[in-house]
């Protein structure tokens, strides 16, 4: 990532003072369709030593709590869609073996439909974005689009829509994208450099019949408070509040274990921001608990600390373990010095907004990010949207990344790649659809190991 670092600013002092005909940028964006036409990105290649399903599962198994190995099997388990958002590394690989436009960007690196949520701004305003960077490193953006665009047909075919209703959704995301690419093009680079995935951008992605869904999750975002968890998932012992274990989920941890966990924190504060190093250090930890997390992340070591301020004030901060990316045998990236700060740097550099306690520590050796574990918090669920809704959230999506990507590539080169793009939406369309067979067959191939029992799974 220091290296990441020093091309840009070589590249920034050699930029500065030479301003640049929009028309002439754009042009470099047309000029890679020579090299990489939009049709190429139809077909689906997979890695010449593409694992086994077991294989990639053992392997990615490696390095993560050996007790919650059935639990992640379980969750991927239980639909393609599932699968999928544990497979992060299978698909990358595949990406690898086939056609790249010559762009890159800082990808999120695991943009399926349900890694986009809610979550609020130091100001209090909810707003909707990737949320997810745990694979996160500069890449190919279109391997976040077909990620993406592959997802909406994996959620749709488990939500029951028809499949003529899940290439639409796919196809409406790619579109958006490029709308949303090429109307960031346009407008001056501070404006599009601020701009929020609020309210406002559904109806710039035509995604206006979504605004009831975005409503009722933005009013439970708004609940979803730290003081609002600690009401419910803690309690005051010997005048010392304490997290309620509830396993397999939130569970106690020895006191050895916790004392590490604690010892970390100093160095996380040294990561922040100046003010908000005086902001934390007015709390006080009152414990420590693990909690399972999410579909791919199960086994990893994901730590919740509750910290009191202000009286009864209560703050919950995870402390969520950081691997090598996903991504990272597939890119020609230089190796990360911390993989936490891997993934604080890349959502920095991706999200408009970012959870101003975000930052890394080490905890007995392991790579670690800290964040707020409930900062506003919330989502749409894609599984559970009918087919209109299902092409709104397309399209918002769509809208999202485009602005995400624009962060860390000129938009004017991703519009010019991407313009009059007809041909490119259906070439992605036809890759997502081919894909989610794909992957459906490679869920089956689960479903077949843990019948032999080649596999272990429990649910939870």
């Amino acid at each position: 990532m220091r290296a990441m670092g020093e091309h840009r600013r070589a590249e920034a002092a050699r930029a500065l003072g030479r301003w640049t005909e929009p028309e002439e940028v754009l042009a470099r964006g047309r000029a890679l369709r020579a090299t990489t036409p939009h049709e190429a990105h139809r077909a689906v290649a997979l890695a010449p030593d593409r694992p086994s399903v077991v294989e990639y599962v053992e392997a990615t198994n490696e390095g993560r709590l050996p007790h919650l190995a059935p639990l992640r099997v379980g969750r991927m388990l239980a639909s393609p869609f599932a699968f999928f958002r544990g497979g992060a590394g299978l698909m990358a690989g595949d990406l690898a073996a086939g056609a790249r436009s010559g762009l890159d960007a800082q990808l999120c690196g695991d943009a399926h439909a349900a890694n986009f949520g809610l979550y609020g701004t130091p100001e209090g305003q909810i707003v909707m974005d990737v949320n997810d960077f745990d694979e996160t490193l500069p890449g190919p953006w279109e391997w976040d689009l077909k990620r993406l665009a592959t997802s909406l047909v994996l959620a749709g075919r488990e939500g029951g829509v028809s499949e003529n209703g899940c290439r639409d959704a796919a196809g409406d995301a790619v579109r958006a994208y490029r709308a949303a690419a090429r109307h960031l093009a346009e407008i001056p680079f501070l404006e599009s450099w601020s701009a929020l995935g609020d309210e406002s951008v559904l109806s710039r992605a035509r995604a206006g019949d979504l605004l009831d869904e975005f409503d009722k999750a933005a009013a439970k975002a708004r609940r979803n408070t730290s003081a609002r968890l600690a009401a419910k998932w803690t309690r005051k012992e010997d005048g010392h509040w304490r997290f309620i274990a509830d396993p397999p989920v939130l569970t106690r941890i020895p006191d050895e274990e916790a004392r590490s966990v604690v010892a970390a924190l100093p160095s996380y504060v040294d990561t922040l921001r100046e003010s908000r190093h005086e902001l934390i250090m007015r709390y006080g930890v009152s414990d420590v608990a693990f909690r399972v997390v999410g579909t791919g992340s199960v086994g990893l070591r994901n730590y919740l600390v509750l910290l009191h301020g202000n009286g009864d004030e209560a703050l919950v901060l995870q402390v969520k373990e950081a691997r090598r990316s996903a991504l990272a045998p597939f890119l020609a990236v230089p190796g990360a010095a911390h993989e936490g700060k891997r993934v604080v740097h890349g959502a920095r550099l991706v999200q408009a907004e970012t959870d101003i306690l975000l930052g890394w520590t080490t905890v007995a050796g392991r790579h670690f990010i800290v964040r707020q574990f409930r900062n506003r918090k919330g989502g749409i669920d894609p599984t559970a949207l009918k087919r209109s809704d299902l092409d709104d959230y397309g399209r918002l999506a769509g809208a999202l990344l485009a602005r995400a990507h624009s962060r860390t590539l000129d938009p004017r080169l991703l519009a010019g790649y991407c313009a009059r793009g007809e041909r490119l939406d259906e070439a992605f369309t036809r890759y997502a659809v081919d894909y989610a067979d794909r992957t459906a067959a490679d869920h089956e191939e689960l479903t077949a190991a843990v019948r032999s029992g080649r596999l272990t799974a429990v649910d939870g």
